[in-house]
């Protein structure tokens, strides 16, 4: 039986890393570095899929919210800026034989013909029980159910290939 296709949120603050970022990056993919919290990296080391759906999220901006559609392309292996003690997410505490820190790589698919702010998704009932809207929910990776993502999708005007 196939692997059921599962959903994510990965917010990124635009002027860190911005959509554009990622479709200016070669072969329109990155490596999703720098994720410094525990639950968020169990997410990625175990959860996440090759061929899961993505939402790319603008955070800390005004409005924030959801402006592209991305895909998992490799799935979770060790972050290397944890290693590299010249960088700004080095980890001290983190070795090559026993990483502390990992990240998913991942493809930009499509840009929303309208972006999906969180007011907006805030507003829409269908969405009450998104981890996003939740009171504390802070992470920078969670998920979204199926019924979310293609509300999001229709909110958003998307009509590029389905994911």
């Amino acid at each position: 039986m196939p692997k059921k296709r599962q959903y994510w949120l990965m917010k990124s603050e635009p002027d860190a890393f911005s959509w554009q970022d990622l479709v200016d990056s070669p072969g329109k993919t990155t490596f999703w570095d720098g994720v410094r919290n525990y639950q968020a990296r169990n997410t990625m080391r175990d959860l996440m899929k090759k061929g899961d759906g993505v939402f790319f999220y603008h955070s800390r901006t005004k409005p924030p919210g959801v402006v592209g559609v991305a895909q998992v392309v490799k799935e979770g292996a060790p972050d290397p800026t944890q290693f590299d003690a010249k960088a700004k997410y080095f980890d001290a505490k983190a070795s090559p034989e026993n990483p502390r820190w990992y990240g998913v790589e991942i493809k930009a698919v499509g840009i929303l013909p309208s972006y999906v702010s969180l007011e907006d998704i805030k507003g829409n009932c269908d969405l009450d029980e998104m981890p996003l809207v939740q009171k504390g929910q802070r992470l920078s990776v969670q998920p979204v159910g199926e019924k979310e993502w293609q509300t999001v999708l229709k909110m958003g005007g998307w009509k590029g290939r389905k994911i």
